[in-house]
């Protein structure tokens, strides 16, 4: 990847940072925003703890490219026709407007940064989701896809379902 311009931060003297960001509950998921886009010159950050077996909707972003981090676990990642797994300390890349998603394999729960430039996924993130009691733990309510969609297609994003086997 070639970074053609240079993502222009609020000041070049100020230094942008966050307090511990606060768990929400998104998907099935715990979400940590790290990073904003406003306060990092439109880079978001977004940390996910993610139960085993768990998966992300099989989506494409139009405004954003996003990175996968894993911290902790494993996953497959799949990025239009290709797949791969990732462990702990893993990296990929999922280009804007290439369908792509994720899903635990490890028998552990994963911990993975996501990281995107361009679009406002961390406010896609927040408006999806809601703060998580206890620390994070998650109840057994599903979420709302129809909402989820209608809601991505403002953010410049589709979700087209269940991740391809």
């Amino acid at each position: 990847m070639t970074i053609q311009e240079t993502i222009p931060a609020k000041s070049a003297s100020t230094l942008a940072y966050a307090p511990v960001a606060q768990p929400r509950r998104f998907l099935s998921f715990t979400a940590r925003i790290l990073g904003n886009g406003t306060d990092t010159g439109g880079l978001h950050a977004v940390e996910l703890h993610l139960p085993s077996g768990e998966s992300s909707p099989w989506h494409v972003h139009h405004k954003e490219d996003e990175w996968f981090h894993v911290i902790e676990g494993e996953l497959e990642v799949i990025v239009g026709a290709t797949r791969i797994r990732l462990g702990t300390g893993g990296f990929a890349f999922g280009p804007r407007d290439v369908p792509h998603g994720f899903r635990v394999t490890s028998p552990t729960p994963a911990r993975v940064v996501l990281l995107t430039v361009g679009g406002r996924f961390s406010d896609f993130i927040t408006e999806n989701s809601v703060p998580a009691a206890n620390g994070g733990a998650l109840d057994d309510a599903k979420p709302d896809m129809a909402k989820l969609a209608a809601s991505a297609a403002r953010y410049g994003q589709e979700v087209f379902g269940p991740l391809p086997d």
